[in-house]
C-alpha cells in the first residue's frame, strides 16, 4: 500500500484486469474479490447477473467485471457524482437512495433510461441499499450531517465508499470513520476532488518542491458567507408522508428537530451547527485540504488557532511554524487558495487562472484539465480494482476536516486553542475538548 496521501494510478488497470509483476494478466476483479474473501474465511456471496439488456455502448467493460454502484444522496451534487459514475464504462448503478422522494425517483428514471432497462432500484433508508450484497461501492453525497454515519455503515457492510466533503461535523466523527476504514479495508475516498485537477496540482507540488523556498504562510478561502454557525429553531410544520420526504432518514444521526420545511433548504442547513460547519467547511474542506497537501502535512495538523479580526479570519500554526489562513478575499474564482515561500508564491483557483511569482516558474507546469469529478472518481475506481489507497483517503480527510473543525471552535469560543495532533484534544481546554463530539440519535450510531 502506498503512503498515505499518494495517489495509485495504474495505466495497466485499464480493461478491469490486475496485471502481475511479470506482466501478464492477473485475474478480473470479481474474482480476485472471491479469492480475497475465501482466504479470510468469508462467505461468498455470487454477484446478480446483469443481463445483456444492460450492456449498454460496445465499449463498457464485460458485466462480470464492471464495480457495482449504489448511490445515496442524489441532490446537486449527488447527481453530477451520479452522472459521473455512469460515464465509466466499468461501473453499473443499479440503486439510488435519498429521503427526498422526488429526487429519488427522478435519478431512478434517470438511470434506466441511461442503461436501457428498468432494474435500478429506489430506497429511502440506506440501509436497506448496503443490505445488497451485490453492491460494491457506493457514492455518498447526503447532506453533510451524515457522511460520517453513512462511511461507517457502508464500511461494515463491505463496501467501499466514494463520499463527498466535508467527511464529518465533529472531530470525533472523522476519527470513528476513518478508524472504520481501517478496520474493516475499505477503500475512501473524500470528495475533494481538486487533488486531481491540473492548476491545483501545479500549486501544491510547486510548493512542496521547494521551488518558493521556505514555506512561510498558506491560504485557504473560506465560502463567502460569515464563518461560524447557528442554531436557530424553527416552528413546526405538518410533517410531509414518508414517500414525500423521510425526516427522520433526513436527520440521521443529528439531533431531533420539529419539522420544517426551511430546515433541509440548501441554503440554510449548510449554515446551522446541528447539519454543518458553516463556511469554514464548506469551502475549507477543499483549500485546507491543498495546504495541508502543499505543506506536506497529510499525517498531521496545525497546533494553534486564533482569530485574527471581525472578520472571524483563523490563523492557524504548525509545528513547522508556517501559518495557515483560513480567510476570505482571495481572487481567483471559488476555492481558491495562494501558497508563499520565502523566494516566490502561487495563486490559483476554480476559474483555472493563476499568478505565480518569479514568473519563469510557470513553464514548470506541464498538464492542465478541470474535470473535476471525472479525474477523482476514476482514481477511486482504480483504486477499487487495485486495493491501493487513493490521494484523499479517510486519514488524509480526517485531519485536514480537523483543522476546520479546530478553526470553527476557536470562532465558537472567541479565543485561542492550542491542539495536540497526535493525542487530537485541546490542550487544557475542556470546553474546546467537549466540542469534538456531539450526541448520537438512537438508532443512528457514529
Amino acid at each position: 500500500m502506498p503512503p498515505a496521501g499518494r495517489a495509485c494510478y495504474a495505466p495497466e488497470m485499464a480493461g478491469g484486469k490486475r496485471m502481475t509483476e511479470n506482466g501478464s494478466k492477473g485475474p478480473g476483479r470479481r474474482q480476485f474479490m472471491r479469492r480475497a474473501a475465501m482466504a479470510a474465511g468469508g462467505a461468498i456471496v455470487a454477484p446478480n447477473i446483469i443481463t445483456s439488456a444492460a450492456l449498454g455502448a460496445a465499449a463498457r467493460a464485460p458485466a462480470g467485471e464492471r464495480i457495482v454502484v449504489g448511490a445515496i444522496g442524489i441532490g446537486g451534487r449527488g447527481r453530477s457524482n451520479l452522472g459521473a459514475f455512469m460515464n465509466m464504462p466499468d461501473v453499473q448503478v443499479v440503486a439510488v437512495c435519498d429521503a427526498h422522494g422526488g429526487r429519488r425517483e427522478q435519478s431512478r428514471s434517470i438511470v434506466n433510461a441511461r442503461y436501457g432497462n428498468r432494474d435500478c432500484a429506489a430506497y429511502v433508508d440506506a440501509r436497506e441499499l448496503l443490505a445488497r450484497p451485490d453492491i460494491d461501492a457506493v457514492s455518498i453525497a447526503t447532506g453533510d450531517n451524515n457522511h460520517a454515519l453513512l462511511s461507517i455503515l457502508a464500511a461494515r457492510a463491505g463496501k467501499d465508499i466514494y463520499c463527498e466533503k466535508p467527511m464529518s461535523v465533529t472531530i470525533g466523527e472523522s476519527r470513528a470513520a476513518a478508524d472504520a476504514m481501517r478496520r474493516f479495508a475499505r477503500i475512501y475516498q473524500c470528495g475533494t476532488q481538486r487533488r486531481n485537477v491540473g492548476n491545483f496540482v501545479f500549486a501544491a507540488n510547486l510548493a512542496r518542491s521547494g521551488k518558493l523556498g521556505k514555506l512561510t504562510t498558506l491560504h485557504a478561502e473560506r465560502a463567502h458567507w460569515r464563518p461560524g454557525v447557528k442554531f436557530t429553531v424553527l416552528p413546526e410544520e405538518p410533517q410531509p408522508g414518508r414517500d414525500v420526504m423521510d425526516w427522520n432518514v433526513w436527520l440521521g444521526v443529528s439531533p431531533w428537530r420539529p419539522y420544517n420545511a426551511t430546515y433541509h433548504a440548501r441554503g440554510f442547513w449548510k449554515d446551522h451547527g446541528d447539519w454543518s460547519g458553516g463556511s469554514i467547511t464548506e469551502w475549507g474542506s477543499h483549500t485546507v485540504d491543498l495546504c495541508q497537501w502543499a505543506n506536506d502535512s497529510d499525517d498531521t495538523t496545525p497546533k494553534h488557532y486564533r482569530v485574527l479580526n471581525d472578520a472571524l479570519d483563523v490563523e492557524c500554526v504548525y509545528e513547522n511554524g508556517v501559518r495557515l489562513l483560513i480567510r476570505s478575499g482571495l481572487r481567483f474564482g471559488s476555492c481558491p487558495v495562494r501558497f508563499e515561500g520565502e523566494e516566490g508564491w502561487i495563486e490559483t483557483g476554480d476559474d483555472n487562472t493563476m499568478e505565480v511569482y518569479p514568473e519563469s516558474l510557470r513553464t514548470e507546469r506541464r498538464f492542465s484539465g478541470r474535470h473535476f469529478q471525472g479525474n477523482h472518481i476514476r482514481e477511486f475506481l482504480d483504486c477499487v480494482k487495485s486495493r491501493n489507497q487513493p490521494i484523499c483517503n479517510a486519514d488524509v480527510a480526517h485531519r485536514a476536516i480537523t483543522a476546520c473543525h479546530c478553526a470553527n471552535i476557536a470562532v465558537r469560543l472567541g479565543r485561542a486553542l492550542e491542539w495536540a495532533p497526535v493525542k487530537e484534544e485541546f490542550v487544557g481546554d475542556e470546553e474546546a475538548n467537549r466540542l469534538r463530539r456531539r450526541a448520537s440519535r438512537e438508532p443512528w450510531r457514529v
